[in-house]
């Protein structure tokens, strides 16, 4: 074999780490992966243009329905997931979870949207805003266009149940820990191309009641959504056929799965109360460090994303013009994810060290979340048009999706890296009960905590413009408090993984002494 074969077939594994038995497993799962991630896209796209752009709402929408309608779905779900769990088999489980799913999103395109001028109470709704103050526009408009809100708490849940429940749970469930090393690299990268691919799919849709004829009395957005949903209750049947073929052909194969093994080999994982969480951070400075970091990101980027998505209805009052922007941004979003990921996230780990890549995100967040803010806050004290004739709105939007897109693609390459980074020099127990903790207390606080710190500014305000200046203050403030953790809590990483090191050193050490005693008794008895 000549070196240009040798280097060419070590590249191959590296990008394509797969050998041809295992296409019969890999091959249906990257397309579930895909399916599911591509359907995630237009339904977080879609769910923010149905709502945004709706009558009487907007922006201030978002966070009464995170607080009062995703978090509250959540729940709901769970204990009902956890009771299904106890009495139907893991692929009547899958089906049951998925097919309400569809079902609902095939029903919203035929019957509740084009019946939503009988469903929406607009009168009662508008008696309401008049009675109450401004600032309760966002909690009226959640009632007031009941049906869309409904539709933004199941799309908010896709990515929760399908992606995170669903597939996570059957991959680990079938995955053995060799092939987990190569597979979920794959799966990663499938969902980068899934939003690469669903961009333009959205783009293309929402444009496309402007390059037909539609009958007199036709609504465009109705079109569009029609459309959509077609493609997202398609792909979740596939989904779902691909899992049957994976259950009828790959989990019968014993090169793939092995009923024993994966018990042998499964980890029980504590499920603890908001409670038992708050407690069992309380008792470790180190895991409560890193439960601010999560919980920081959390509430830093919901503040400066729904004062972006309130200026990105300002100019594009037109629910498809809207749409087709946002799947610009998914299209975006995921090259610049890409090149971060690959260019970057590695390379920078390991010239400058967990430091370094932890405080990358929160810099990088403060600086384009006060940049876009200030243009928020003077926007009245500026000319209304950029050089070279861009409009000051648009140049705002323009830099609110900047600072969008830079912050979730730092987060991918550096933040979530580093959080699973910090629990390897841990004990098992703060491992796992750490983990379980974490996701409780700060993923959960993260969302809410910024939906309800947004809900009392915009009551008080009036409304999302009114609350800029405030939530630039809190921004600073929530990003000084994640520097300062993530500054602490890297000299105790650092501490935890040299005591590691010395411990894997002395065992080290411990063995080859032990081996060489007992090739010295060997010699003995000879």
């Amino acid at each position: 074999m000549t070196q240009v074969q040798k280097e060419f077939g070590k590249a191959r594994s590296i990008l394509w780490p797969i050998y041809s038995f295992e296409l019969k497993k890999i091959l249906p799962m990257l397309i579930m992966f895909f399916c599911i991630s591509f359907n995630y896209t237009i339904l977080r796209d879609m769910k923010d243009s149905l709502v945004v752009t709706a009558g009487g709402s907007g922006a201030e929408v978002i966070p009464f329905l995170k607080l009062y309608g995703v978090l509250p779905g959540a729940v709901i779900f769970m204990l009902l997931y956890a009771k299904l769990s106890n009495k139907l088999s893991k692929p009547a489980l899958f089906y049951t979870t998925l097919f309400p799913f569809l079902i609902f999103f095939a029903l919203f395109a035929l019957v509740l949207y084009p019946a939503r001028g009988y469903l929406h109470p607009h009168g009662l709704a508008d008696r309401m805003q008049a009675f109450l103050p401004s600032g309760f526009m966002g909690l009226i408009a959640v009632f007031r266009n009941w049906v869309f809100s409904l539709f933004y708490v199941l799309s908010e849940l896709w990515g929760s149940v399908v992606l995170s429940l669903l597939f996570w749970g059957f991959a680990n469930d079938i995955t053995k820990v060799k092939e987990a090393k190569r597979f979920y690299a794959l799966f990663l990268t499938g969902a980068n191309v899934a939003l690469l691919v669903s961009g333009p799919t959205i783009r293309y849709f929402a444009n496309l009641p402007k390059r037909i004829a539609l009958a007199a009395g036709v609504d465009p957005w109705g079109v569009t959504i029609n459309k959509l949903m077609i493609v997202v209750v398609g792909l979740g049947l596939l989904i779902a056929a691909c899992y049957w073929w994976m259950n009828k052909n790959v989990l019968t194969d014993a090169r793939f799965y092995s009923q024993d093994e994966q018990k042998a080999s499964k980890k029980s994982k504590p499920k603890l109360s908001m409670k038992d969480s708050f407690k069992f951070l309380f008792t470790s400075k180190y895991l409560g460090l890193l439960a601010l970091l999560v919980l920081s990101y959390g509430i830093a980027i919901n503040l400066v994303e729904v004062t972006w998505k309130s200026q990105l209805k300002i100019q594009f009052p037109n629910s498809n013009d809207y749409l087709a922007f946002m799947g610009g941004f998914s299209t975006v979003t995921g090259l610049i994810t890409i090149f971060t990921t690959v260019f970057l996230g590695g390379n920078i780990m390991r010239k400058f060290g967990w430091r370094i890549s932890a405080l990358l995100t929160p810099i990088l967040l403060v600086l384009t979340g006060v940049s876009f803010l200030t243009f928020v806050v003077f926007r009245g004290k500026l000319p209304p048009y950029i050089a070279g004739g861009l409009t000051l709105q648009m140049f705002i939007v323009l830099l609110g999706a900047a600072q969008n897109i830079l912050s979730k693609s730092c987060k991918y390459t550096f933040f979530d890296p580093t959080k699973e980074m910090a629990y390897i020099p841990l004990d098992q127990e703060s491992k796992v009960k750490g983990k379980a903790a974490i996701d409780v207390v700060g993923a959960r606080l993260g969302k809410s905590g910024g939906a309800f710190l947004q809900q009392g500014l915009i009551i008080m305000c009036g409304g999302i413009v009114g609350i800029a200046p405030y939530v630039m203050g809190i921004v600073m403030v929530i990003v000084t408090v994640w520097m300062l953790s993530a500054n602490s809590l890297s000299k105790m990483f650092e501490a935890k993984n040299q005591e590691m090191e010395k411990k894997k050193i002395s065992e080290e050490d411990l063995q080859v002494v032990k081996t060489s005693s007992s090739s010295k008794t060997k010699e003995v008895v000879s």
